[in-house]
């Protein structure tokens, strides 16, 4: 990475969430699309219309276990006077030859089985003695156990009507018809679509990359032992799992030291495999906030403004945030603030709606709705900024979880909504309509 002047607007001027967001979501592209065998698009959006070559199901094929007859030949069988049919054979899922069944005839056939020449429906074997001369049957006997079930006769107990039983070919899909649209989202039962469909492969846009990093000498990895002005490292975990949930492929570094070079080598080394880069801490005014001293340089010289733009939000939590592109391709970086709450609350505004748009996604935001505030007392907001607080929302109602404090992972871990209050706004009273960010 090379040397260039810092973008410096953010410096002197007092962003709103929109203006941010709005900074973040015309710079970032969706990344380009590749082909993909079937696994290894789960998760990811279509970037082009899929089309059934072929029907689904791709022949007429029975529903049940039982036997393929003709309608007439089970008309009026009843248990007093079953039909007699004689039995010409088995016809199993995936056999080629077929047999043919003609007048007095029956085919035992199995689920999944093609319909053969001749039959019009399906009895169900426990509407048959199974072949077996035993009265009603319970199922139907592999041929190992019981040879003579596929010949000699079978004694059906009721009758069919035309096509009961059988699946038409088509009757799933027909060939032709849009399997899926662009812009879906690849889950297990778009993936198992398209393998009924034969596709092998599909053109997506591949899931975003994204590295997330902590910085701070206080920060110790969980599972070690904490010393002397030590805390677990809990944002770099927090946000990890988020970008995940949001879609990406996520990669956790261990926390960075307070020393420039250090995270700026560290940053460097992980640009190979990341579409975006997240780092957390270290982007406020303290003399030991080093993100902003690694990154406020950093661009690149043949591209005038690239570099990271350190900004001042009118939101809280989350005041101080970063944000620009680093590196040769101008991977995209956004430097959140380091108090656990802020971290995550800039996360659900910022970068989730960023990693959403990489994957080529229309809806990127978190739904939203509004509730009616149940609270003990009225709620209080700085004015000037829009504020988040953590609140559980059930049947249109939302609760505040915890207090406003940035520190409180506690509180955010059973909050399941965030409650915003707008910038003009300085006090909720208890039954007012607010907005809600809905989070899960």
């Amino acid at each position: 990475m090379s040397s260039a002047a810092p973008r410096t607007t953010g410096q002197d001027h007092l962003w709103s969430v929109d203006e941010h967001l709005e900074d973040i979501l015309t710079t970032v592209r969706p990344l380009e699309p590749i082909e993909l065998q079937l696994l290894d698009a789960q998760g990811c959006v279509l970037v082009e219309d899929v089309t059934v070559p072929v029907s689904l199901p791709p022949f007429d094929n029975s529903s049940m276990d039982g036997y393929a007859v003709r309608v007439s030949d089970v008309a009026g069988a009843s248990a007093e006077f079953p039909a007699v049919l004689a039995v010409v054979g088995d016809v199993a899922a995936g056999q080629a030859s077929l047999l043919h069944v003609g007048p007095g005839q029956a085919a035992r056939i199995m689920t999944g089985a093609p319909l053969p020449p001749g039959a019009e429906t399906v009895v169900p074997v426990e509407w048959t003695d199974g072949g077996l001369g035993e009265g009603p049957a319970t199922g139907m006997r592999a041929r190992s156990l019981a040879p003579e079930g596929a010949e000699g006769h079978v004694h059906v107990y009721r009758p069919a009507e035309a096509r009961a039983h059988v699946r038409a070919k088509g009757s799933d899909v027909k060939s032709g018809d849009r399997a899926l649209e662009a812009g879906t989202v690849l889950g297990p039962p778009q993936i198992a679509l398209l393998a009924a469909i034969g596709r092998g492969t599909v053109r997506v846009r591949p899931r975003p990359r994204v590295v997330v990093m902590s910085t701070g000498s206080e920060l110790v990895q969980p599972g070690e032992k904490l010393g002397s002005g030590q805390i677990y490292d809990s944002n770099s975990f927090a946000l990890t799992a988020a970008a995940r949930d949001a879609g990406a492929i996520a990669y956790r570094v261990g926390a960075v030291a307070d020393d420039a070079e250090t995270l700026r080598s560290t940053i460097e080394d992980q640009l190979v495999r990341a579409d975006l880069l997240v780092t957390t801490g270290g982007v406020s005014v303290g003399a030991y906030d080093v993100v902003k001293e690694a990154l406020s340089y950093v661009g690149d010289e043949d591209e005038p403004g690239s570099g990271i733009e350190f900004r001042k939000l009118a939101m809280q939590p989350g005041k101080p945030q970063g944000f620009g592109s680093i590196g040769p391709d101008h991977t995209p970086l956004l430097a959140l603030p380091g108090n656990p709450v802020s971290s995550y609350v800039s996360f659900e505004l910022f970068v989730r709606p960023a990693i959403r748009t990489l994957m080529g996604l229309d809806d990127v935001h978190r739904p939203r709705t509004r509730a009616t505030l149940t609270a003990r007392k009225a709620l209080t907001s700085p004015k000037g900024r829009r504020q988040f607080l953590r609140g559980t929302y059930a049947d249109g109602s939302v609760t505040p979880v915890g207090g406003a404090g940035s520190h409180l992972v506690a509180a955010l871990a059973h909050a399941d909504a965030l409650i915003v209050v707008p910038e003009d706004v300085e006090s909720v009273e208890p039954g007012s309509e607010v907005e809600v960010v809905l989070l899960g």
